[in-house]
């Protein structure tokens, strides 16, 4: 069983807009290799056979490095392809409806942008929070930015750990200090990367910094 809270240290979340040179597998290995934490494999335009192979295929890399897999969205993809976890958002299925289908056995993550989401669903079982979009979003256009005042509110409400998301990099990471978060999930500051490798070691340096797991 993974330490939930230390595995929000250095969050990944995919996004195959950045393949280029490398395909997602490879790029997920850099990632892994440079340290990141956690894994989500995020495809929003893949059905679910697809997303199911390419889980199993990422799923056989997390284990090589001993990082858990989350999938974002669908926990049906999350039981077949023996993911870790699964993280849903407000407008997906509840909490309660995922357990039914992963068991207990799963972690799951729930996106929450106010302390009063982040209680409920705390209180519904959830494991983790996600809380975002701290400095807006490159990936997400309909985000709306959540003041850093916001975001200590929501840690200081729950028990369970919070990851701040949304157009965190190595430049804006160090603002985040204070807030509370357990650590950052981070897109393009990883996938978009010259050296992915290289630069995840570096934002895992940063991120330990801002939570207190390095001294500054």
């Amino acid at each position: 069983m993974y330490d939930i809270r230390k595995m929000m240290q250095l969050y990944a979340v995919t996004d195959r807009s950045w393949t280029g040179e490398q395909n997602l597998y490879e790029q997920v290995e850099a990632a892994l290799k440079g340290g990141i934490t956690c894994l989500q494999l995020r495809e929003k335009n893949l059905d679910r056979e697809s997303f199911t192979k390419e889980a199993l295929e990422i799923k056989s890399l997390c284990i090589k490095y001993n990082v858990p897999l989350i999938i974002n969205d669908d926990p049906y993809v999350a039981v077949k392809s023996g993911a870790d976890g699964v993280h849903i958002g407000q407008k997906d299925m509840s909490i309660e409806e995922a357990r039914k289908i992963t068991g207990n056995s799963l972690i799951i993550g729930v996106t929450a942008a106010s302390p009063e989401l982040a209680v409920k669903a705390e209180m519904n079982g959830a494991d983790y929070i996600g809380s975002g979009a701290v400095f807006g979003s490159t990936t997400k256009s309909d985000a709306k930015p959540l003041s850093h005042d916001v975001l200590k509110k929501i840690c200081s409400s729950v028990k369970i750990p919070v990851v701040a998301i949304g157009g965190i990099n190595r430049e804006n990471m160090i603002e985040l200090s204070g807030t509370g978060i357990a650590g950052t999930a981070l897109v393009s500051a990883v996938f978009a990367a010259e050296n992915i490798e290289e630069e995840c070691r570096y934002l895992l340096e940063l991120s330990e910094k801002i939570t207190g797991e390095r001294k500054l």
